[in-house]
């Protein structure tokens, strides 16, 4: 596959983990001429596929190769899925959307990842019943972390998530949990989808 360009990533498990999961097959067949661009790219349903910086970035950040259990909120394409599965032990995937789920569920599955499990359910609660995680990745913006996925943070734990309403600045922030007190770090501006609410479906 063509080489992404990931700027300052230089980390040599990120670099071959993102070599490794061909990003054209989790883009839209009419948008695949954009798959290498370092560009988030439509899904539809509202939704986007990441750039592949941005990836690269939020896995870098919560030293995803150094994780056993991984919780990713928003599956979406299931390409960061993808990119943390190649990395951490156990990844646990949350999507709100039972058809972009369902679909990167299928696509994973094809692909031979064993350690993904799946949940179509509102990530804002996180997966109460398999925390704590090492780790927790959040792909939708949100104006506040939601208090259960701080709860379902493993001691020694990471998560990055972008805070911000929509339409105004979002920053990924890195929480860290250590001796029960939680560190916050912002880090860079982003522009996110927003986070989805099961009641916002009804």
């Amino acid at each position: 596959m063509k080489e992404l360009f990931l700027r300052e990533i230089n980390e040599p498990t990120i670099l071959q983990a993102m070599k490794a999961v061909d990003r054209k097959l989790f883009v839209p067949e009419d948008l695949q001429s954009f798959a290498y661009s370092d560009t988030a790219l439509p899904l539809g349903l509202g939704q986007t596929i990441s750039q592949p910086y941005i990836v690269a970035y939020m896995t870098a950040a919560i030293q995803a190769g150094a994780c056993n259990k991984v919780l990713e909120v928003g599956t979406g394409s299931g390409y960061q899925t993808a990119i943390l599965a190649e990395l951490a032990r156990e990844v646990y995937t949350i999507e709100i959307i039972p058809d972009l789920g369902q679909k990167a569920k299928y696509l994973l599955d094809i692909l031979g990842y064993k350690n993904i499990r799946y949940k179509i359910a509102d990530g804002y609660n996180g997966w109460p019943e398999m925390a704590p995680f090492d780790a927790i990745v959040v792909t939708a913006a949100i104006e506040n972390t939601p208090p259960d996925l701080l709860e379902q943070l493993a001691e020694n734990g990471r998560m990055i998530i972008p805070l911000g309403a929509s339409g105004n600045t979002q920053y990924l922030i890195l929480i860290e949990k250590k001796a029960g007190q939680l560190t916050y770090t912002r880090k860079l501006a982003v522009r996110f989808v927003p986070f989805t609410r099961k009641t916002d479906e009804d």
